[in-house]
């Protein structure tokens, strides 16, 4: 037990260090994309073309493949708070590469991020044993999950038809909300296709359950409209910022959908329900203190006004006046230029 746990640890570690690489190369190759064309932001897909976006999506492949592969060693409980760590690499190279200069108090929150992480992952509840894709299926269309799915797929649905045309260049929350909802059934759904995938290499094949290949549609599903999202996100939001609010909330949700599908809080004392609790306030904290010592960047402004011609006057020394041409060379003698609207 300890040495799969250790196994997972290593490779959410490693992980998040791909993770939290990967939002800076992509970032890069959206400004590129962006310099070019129609930006993410604005609904464009030139990011498409970009090598550099490519790289930073392979980056972030690899950091996903390795927590997908943590999932199959340590519990979610362990695996999923270690993601405080992409914050700290992302913060960490967006001061160094992209400029985007990280204070004092975005530092501390940075460390309250991984405080507050340690702190769940010692006190988080335990993982049951999960032993087919049946199971998963049964504890899927629980009344208690099916309420948080179509509470997920309302508030989603909200967010892009309502919100995102209105406060999407504005307002973080509107595709981190997304990005984070969607994760947190992402998570579920790709749990259940890890789970499949170990058992059938252990000899109980799950490949011709049909509830597989559903779970597998979902997680696919989900994955796409997850980074869609969270390209949006990067490409017109500060990548400090973006990070450590998408962690908080991925995790918080993800946690949650968790305890109420696989009901891990069930058995658990009051003290470790509190100090997990705890543990989610310090990290949400040190979402807030590096948000607050952050500015978001500002989207390009794309309104440009119709520029009126206007006629400048030059008034000479000795008091004649004539239109000015742009062929015209000033000289000293030249003392006033007055616009159409001086004597109005």
């Amino acid at each position: 037990m300890f040495r799969a746990n250790l196994i997972g640890f290593g490779l959410a570690v490693g992980s998040s260090a791909f993770i939290g690489s990967s939002f800076i190369i992509k970032k890069k190759g959206l400004q590129r994309a962006g310099a070019s064309g129609s930006r993410a932001g604005s609904g464009g897909y030139g990011y498409l073309l970009e090598p550099l976006w490519w790289i930073g999506m392979f980056t972030m492949i690899i950091g996903e493949f390795a927590n997908f592969v943590a999932y199959m060693y340590a519990p979610a409980v362990l695996v999923t708070p270690l993601g405080a760590l992409s914050i700290i690499v992302s913060a960490v190279l967006a001061h160094l590469l992209l400029k985007e200069k990280l204070k004092k108090l975005g530092m501390l929150g940075c460390v309250l991020c991984v405080v507050g992480s340690t702190v769940i992952v010692l006190h988080a509840p335990g993982e049951h044993s999960i032993s087919s894709v049946e199971e998963i299926w049964e504890l899927a269309i629980q009344p208690a999950f099916l309420l948080y799915v179509t509470s997920a797929v309302a508030v989603v649905v909200l967010l892009v038809l309502y919100c995102e045309p209105r406060y999407g260049q504005t307002n973080i929350m509107v595709y981190i909300g997304v990005c984070s909802i969607i994760g947190s059934l992402t998570v579920m759904s790709i749990k259940a296709v890890g789970i499949a995938i170990k058992l059938t290499l252990e000899g109980y094949s799950q490949v011709s359950h049909f509830k597989s290949w559903v779970f597998a549609m979902v997680a696919a599903t989900c994955i796409i409209t997850q980074l869609n999202y969270l390209n949006k996100a990067l490409d017109t939001f500060n990548t400090a910022v973006v990070s450590p609010i998408y962690y908080a909330m991925f995790t918080t949700l993800t946690i949650l959908a968790s305890a109420i599908m696989f009901k891990d809080w069930s058995g658990q004392s009051a003290s470790s329900i509190v100090s997990v609790l705890c543990g989610f306030v310090t990290v949400l904290s040190g979402t807030m203190v590096l948000h607050s010592t952050r500015d978001p960047e500002k989207p390009p402004s794309t309104d440009y006004s119709v520029l009126t011609p206007q006629i400048s006057w030059v008034v000479h020394a000795n008091g004649e006046i004539w239109k000015q041409k742009e062929t015209n060379d000033l000289q000293h003698e030249y003392v006033a230029i007055i616009q159409p609207d001086h004597f109005k």
